[in-house]
């Protein structure tokens, strides 16, 4: 066993996968993915982070780190062809996870009216018609399109790995475990005991943030 194999399978052990669990296939709910260290103040040593730094997803790092265990990666996320920095992402998506392995669609924007305690509590750019005050949420959701590939593709794997803590997916999951699958559950911050009582194993993203995050000027500063 050479280096990278030795590492490759402390990894697994340390996160709770063993060998019977077959050929693992990995699906990424990226627009929840992305804000599992939104909120961290430390970086990926625990050490404090500078005031001007962020947390972010490292896409190479992502694809390396799930790269160890899954045999295959599908990558979902929300596309906004109108803003350059999206279109920028969507070239280096593709780069990391394949041409064939990202799945995008375009994101919707819904304007969401606020009460007063919200209005109050908003930073953010406030807009404002004749119904009230409001602002624009991006929405992207792929809980339907992550189903039903599971489900196309479930003879192609015996695990299913899926990187989200939306509990929209825990239907999916129970459904996958009753079909005799086994299912792994890589998630951010709390999430719902149906989705840990669908799972053979949960990872929180804080136990893995060394291997897949980096560290990012804030915007403005």
């Amino acid at each position: 066993m050479d280096l990278q194999e030795f590492k490759k399978q402390q990894i697994k052990e340390q996160l709770g996968i063993r060998e019977d669990f077959g050929i693992i296939h990995a699906f990424v709910d990226f627009a929840n993915v992305n804000h599992w260290f939104e909120y961290d103040d430390q970086n990926i040593n625990g050490e404090p982070l500078p005031l001007d730094q962020r947390l972010s997803i490292d896409l190479q790092k992502l694809h390396d780190f799930i790269n160890l265990f899954s045999k295959d990666i599908r990558f979902y996320y929300g596309h906004d062809p109108t803003k350059s920095g999206s279109i920028g992402f969507h070239r280096a998506s593709k780069y990391v996870f394949g041409q064939s392995r990202v799945f995008t669609k375009p994101i919707q924007k819904i304007k969401h009216y606020l009460n007063p305690a919200e209005l109050a509590a908003t930073t953010g750019l406030v807009n404002l018609d004749k119904l009230g005050s409001y602002i624009i949420i991006p929405k992207s959701n792929f809980d339907v399109e992550i189903t039903l590939d599971a489900i196309r593709l479930d003879e192609r794997y015996n695990t299913f790995c899926l990187l989200s803590g939306d509990a929209d997916f825990a239907p999916l999951l129970r459904y996958l475990k009753g079909s005799g699958k086994k299912t792994i559950l890589i998630k951010g911050g709390y999430i719902q005991d149906v989705l840990k009582q669908a799972s053979d194993v949960v990872i929180n993203a804080q136990d893995i943030k060394q291997y897949i995050a980096m560290e990012k000027q804030k915007p403005g500063s």
